[in-house]
């Protein structure tokens, strides 16, 4: 007898091992033949950081196996010399002794890392140009800069060199370039992701930030980089449109916030979606960040909340970059981009009281977007103001350029929390992208909200790019709707009269719609406007038969009109038959209320007005 023969099924095993080892080894020549062919300028650096063997089955395979990554040249690889983008910096620093923790997770997770990548010097632009190291090219609009500060990053993901990148967000490093190239990029909540092992440009605002094309990859990176597991994943009960951010862009509504209007409204329907002006959320939501607003420099106002905002980021990432730097640039004295240099050459002074009085906006902000979003609201935004600038164009040194791009990035800077870019395809040969905001720590929802969203609004985004008659214009449902929203805003702040004519303004754009008619009523009887009111109802009702709160608000109204018959006429009824009247006028009021309790019977506020009226019969 011969030796024993194996089973068949180990041979299958070691077989479907070998082939597993065979494509990962094909996969990574094919990427670095693609490196060194054609890297569009994106890396400094090749090298290969591997992962552990992978577990023999019927173990699960590592999560990030078989995915390829770069990471942008600023974090520590053991025996490596990080550049900072400038070969200053690489020659006066020697090689770091350790791997940082966020690269050896992705690592130890199954990925290999193929190389490091090009950023601006000192990490501290955004345009993404290098004159030292080259400036990546976009793929997706290469005459365009690629946007930065982790240009090379965006570029390797966008020219499908590596799966992911790994890239850090100060003041929009990751969501500028990831708009600018048309990828998905992520500016995880403050302190969610390790800094440990990268070099610091301003601590209070750098985050470690990623870049993918696929949702899930995205999704899989954040859960490994942020240590948390996978929970039930959640739905968005709110998704707020900054409608006031979206006005100020070129491209029209049908091309950005229309397009997760329409998904929002196709996945979790027309009840989640809310309508908003940030500027005057922020203005009276965040009282320090008002006061700085409202402080004049030669007679002339200051700059509305959102420029504020952006000159507190500004100002909070050349301080602190500074604390941390401003010895080597003065021993040193690179060569440094002309923006670059000006802004860290020149004199600058700060007093403790001014940094203290920034640091109070920052914590305002953070509980002014956690009160606005909750645990499960989402804030969208466009990512950026204006199209990627021409390489060597005018708009590169622009401070008015630049000034509108701030404004959007600082929401989530100076709040520290999550956001995510999102691709809507291209308009005028322009990438065009919109980003969605979570309260500080919701990391994982916004990114289950991405992965729910992203197909439908792709969907959306190729409807739109084959209409034959984009529109510049919102319709006037639109209009209507902002208007409405806007109404709603002034009744919370108890504007009564400013909300009438919201809502007036809307019930012109849109003469069919009950809500805006009930929603008057609600604004006239906080004024004491009962008739008003009642025949705001009486019309919201005969567009819609169950629509509640018209039932109660007309209830109220006729209530009202009945008790003070005798003010509104201007004289006494004493008699038998006008005391009847009265009478009976409550009794069909009562029944309004008991009609609202048929479509809503939890209405506490209708059940306690029809049990007050019932008791005048008793």
């Amino acid at each position: 007898m011969g030796p024993p023969q194996p089973a068949n099924h180990v041979w299958v095993i070691l077989g479907l091992g070998f082939a597993g080892i065979f494509l990962i080894t094909a996969k990574l020549k094919k990427k670095k033949k693609s490196v060194n062919n054609n890297n569009f300028g994106a890396f400094i650096h090749n090298l290969q950081l591997l992962p552990p063997p992978p577990p023999p089955p019927p173990k699960a395979p590592l999560p990030l196996s078989p995915l390829t990554f770069a990471l942008s040249d600023l974090f520590d690889i053991d025996g490596h010399v990080a550049t900072f983008g400038h070969p200053e910096w690489a020659r006066t620093h020697e090689a770091a002794s350790q791997t940082c923790p966020v690269v050896s997770a992705l690592v130890e997770g199954g990925a290999t890392c193929i190389g490091t990548t090009v950023v601006d010097e000192l990490a501290f632009g955004l345009s993404g140009e290098n004159k030292h190291y080259g400036t990546p090219t976009n793929p997706a609009l290469p005459a365009r800069v690629p946007g930065g500060s982790s240009s090379g990053a965006a570029v390797a993901v966008a020219a499908n060199l590596v799966d992911f990148a790994l890239g850090v967000d100060t003041v929009g490093g990751v969501r500028v370039p990831a708009g600018f190239c048309g990828i998905l990029g992520f500016r995880p909540s403050y302190g969610a992701v390790s800094h440990v092992g990268s070099i610091p440009v301003s601590k209070s605002l750098d985050t470690i930030g990623w870049f993918a094309r696929d949702p899930n990859i995205l999704r899989l990176v954040g859960h490994i980089l942020m240590q948390v597991p996978y929970i039930f994943q959640r739905n968005p009960r709110q998704i707020i449109i900054a409608d006031d951010c979206f006005q100020q862009l070129n491209v029209p509504l049908d091309r950005s916030s229309q397009l997760v209007i329409k998904s929002a409204e196709k996945l979790f329907g027309r009840q989640v979606l809310k309508h908003i002006n940030l500027e005057d959320y922020l203005s009276s939501s965040v009282p320090t960040l008002k006061e700085l607003s409202s402080l004049k420099t030669n007679g002339e106002l200051k700059v509305s909340s959102l420029k504020s905002l952006a000159n507190v980021m500004q100002f909070l990432q050349r301080h602190e970059f500074r604390l941390v730097h401003e010895e080597w640039i003065n021993t040193v004295k690179p060569d440094l981009h002309p923006a670059v240099s000006a802004d860290l050459y020149e004199k600058f002074e700060v007093s403790d009281v001014e940094v203290e009085h920034f640091k109070s906006i920052k914590n305002e902000m953070r509980a002014a977007v956690r009160s606005l979003l909750k645990n499960e609201g989402i804030l969208v935004i466009p990512t950026g103001a204006d199209p990627p600038p021409k390489l060597g164009g005018k708009e590169i040194s622009s401070k008015d350029y630049w000034s509108h791009a701030f404004s959007l990035l600082s929401i989530a800077s100076i709040s520290g929390c999550c956001q995510v870019t999102i691709p809507l395809g291209i308009y005028e040969k322009c990438p065009v992208s919109v980003s969605l905001i979570a309260r500080h720590g919701n990391d994982c929802f916004l990114l289950d909200t991405l992965q729910t969203m992203y197909s439908t609004l792709q969907e959306q985004v190729d409807i739109a790019a084959k209409s034959k008659s984009p529109r510049n214009v919102v319709t006037k449902e639109e209009a209507a709707e902002i208007a409405k929203e806007r109404g709603n805003q002034a009744y919370k702040d108890k504007q009564w009269q400013k909300a009438i004519g919201f809502y007036s303004e809307a019930i012109k754009l849109s003469s069919d719609n009950a809500t805006y008619y009930s929603n008057r009523a609600q604004a006239y009887l906080e004024l004491g406007s009962y008739l008003q009111a009642e025949s705001d109802c009486t019309k919201a009702i005969s567009l819609d038969k169950k629509n509640v709160k018209a039932y109660f608000r007309r209830g109220r109204a006729r209530e009202m009109l009945g008790y003070y018959t005798d003010a509104i006429d201007g004289r006494i009824f004493h008699s038998v038959q006008t005391c009847v009247r009265q009478v009976s006028a409550c009794y069909y009021i009562s029944l309004y209320f008991q009609h609202a309790l048929v479509l809503e019977p939890t209405n506490k506020m209708a059940s306690s007005a029809a049990e007050r009226l019932r008791k005048l019969f008793q």
